[in-house]
């Protein structure tokens, strides 16, 4: 592995980034392969049910990204 490495750090950084890309694509093909940890599972219900009891109470993505762009 280490000798892979040392050869992909060798080519350009345009074609490193590529291979990431593709790299993450192919990760994302398999997603079903990828296991989901119970704590993760118990985290999306309880904000499920958190949103369900109370719609309002967040924001919008819009409202959310003018906050964050206008957090310095």
């Amino acid at each position: 592995m280490d000798t892979l490495l040392e050869e992909l750090e060798k080519l350009p950084l345009a074609e490193r980034m590529q291979l990431v890309e593709d790299l993450w694509d192919s990760i994302a093909r398999s997603r079903e392969e990828l296991p989901i940890p119970q704590w993760q599972k118990d985290a999306l219900e309880e904000r499920k049910r958190s949103f369900l009891q109370h719609p309002d109470a967040g924001q919008s993505w819009e409202e959310a990204k003018e906050d964050i762009l206008r957090t310095p």
